[in-house]
């Protein structure tokens, strides 16, 4: 994976190109990384060695040195092979696809895209190229699962298809572009094509206008869900005050919220929620590293007693005469950890039956998300009522 990243990257730019100036202010932020985010990239190298193999880039000694440093990692796992797995099936099958259609298929692993002819300096990677006779198939792994990630007016797997339109449209006779997004963890595998004169088209008039205003540092500040992956998210005025006018909303004369104002509030909401999470585990790190803030102040949270030994604590009751049986619990993993112990595939071929998932409690989204709506209300009732104790207690 590439260790350098551009300004205006092409994973960040449908922040970039809706909010225009974040791109100047969050560099005064210093870059972070999480967990998700190496297990991400980890994912990516696993399913480029096993892609590279089976095109025959490598010999199967030299696979499986490879394979044996990536088994060690902290984030291997049954699990994560079988989502890979899954993931480079997919990937055969496009292939096949296009080989169907033309003899002299050509894929390409991990090539850098350049799409500075619209975006100064800009670049990015793109998982799987696959180049035919009239189609540029541009593939994206996405391994992380909290948002569902779709292909269509995607700017991100969009610029990778500009780039690789900029790299082999003179040498290969393709009319349009393919992009496809492959979420395996969430079972989503979604699509968008466009033809070569549309998708320049867009980066003409689209990008290139809103790339210049990004380097300058200019345009107006809008916020959105695309703030989630800003570094000045938490301080950041115009996200603060967007949010605080939630407690400015004008509400009609009768003393009850109409149907609409109730919809805005739930709209508002979960963002609000999400500022107030963002600023607030911001400026405990501050108070951590000395800042003070007028009327808070830094303290000791709450902590549960542990062992400092569990052997020593075993030993010393079984030597006070209590029974060894008695000390120790014994219990299954839960769901989720065995799971990914003995991988997905293998977890619901040995133990589907033996499962159950009960119906999820109702819960109000918004209409966006892809989940189907629920048609009867007075189901909707009955799956809240088993969620409630005979006192009402939940």
């Amino acid at each position: 994976m590439p260790g350098i990243h551009a300004r205006l990257s092409a994973s960040g730019a449908k922040r970039w190109m809706t909010c225009t100036p974040s791109v100047a202010l969050e560099e005064q932020f210093p870059e972070g990384s999480s967990t998700y985010a190496e297990e991400g990239t980890f994912a990516h190298s696993l399913a480029e060695l096993i892609i590279n193999y089976n095109l025959h880039n490598m010999t199967k000694a030299a696979f499986n040195k490879k394979f044996e440093v990536l088994k060690k990692n902290q984030y291997y796992c049954q699990d994560m092979q079988d989502y890979i797995d899954e993931y480079v099936r997919q990937i055969w099958e496009f292939v096949n696809e296009a080989k169907a259609k033309c003899k002299d298929v050509i894929v390409l692993t991990e090539q850098r895209l350049d799409f500075s002819a619209f975006v100064e300096d800009g670049f990015g990677t793109g998982d799987i190229v696959i180049i035919g006779d009239d189609e540029l198939h541009i593939i994206d792994l996405k391994y992380g699962k909290g948002v569902g990630v779709t292909a269509e007016d995607n700017p991100q797997i969009r610029l990778y298809g500009i780039g690789a339109v900029e790299a082999f449209s003179m040498i290969y006779d393709f009319d349009r572009v393919k992009m496809t997004i492959i979420q395996p963890r969430l079972e989503m595998t979604t699509s968008e094509t466009l033809t070569v004169d549309e998708l320049i088209t867009w980066a003409d008039t689209e990008v290139r206008p809103r790339a210049a205003l990004a380097m300058a540092g200019e345009g107006e500040f809008v916020v959105g869900d695309h703030c989630r992956f800003c570094r000045a998210r938490a301080i950041c005025r115009a996200r603060a005050e967007y949010n605080l006018e939630l407690t400015k909303m004008e509400f009609s004369l009768p003393e009850l919220l109409q149907d609409e104002e109730i919809g805005e509030v739930l709209r508002k909401a979960e963002q609000l929620a999400n500022w107030v999470t963002d600023i607030t585990e911001w400026a405990l790190q501050e108070a951590i590293n000395g800042k003070k803030w007028d009327g808070w102040k830094l303290v000791e949270g709450r902590s549960n007693r542990k062992y400092l030994d569990d052997i020593k604590v075993a030993d010393k009751l079984k030597d006070a005469g209590y029974d060894e049986a008695v000390l120790y619990e014994k219990k299954l993993y839960g769901i989720t950890a065995m799971e990914k112990l003995v991988g997905k595939k293998k977890f619901t071929e040995l133990l589907n039956d033996l499962i159950e998932k009960p119906q999820g409690k109702p819960t109000l989204v918004d209409e966006s998300d892809k989940r189907p709506e629920l048609s009867s209300v007075q189901s909707a009732k009955d799956d809240f009522a088993e969620q409630e104790a005979p006192d009402g207690s939940k």
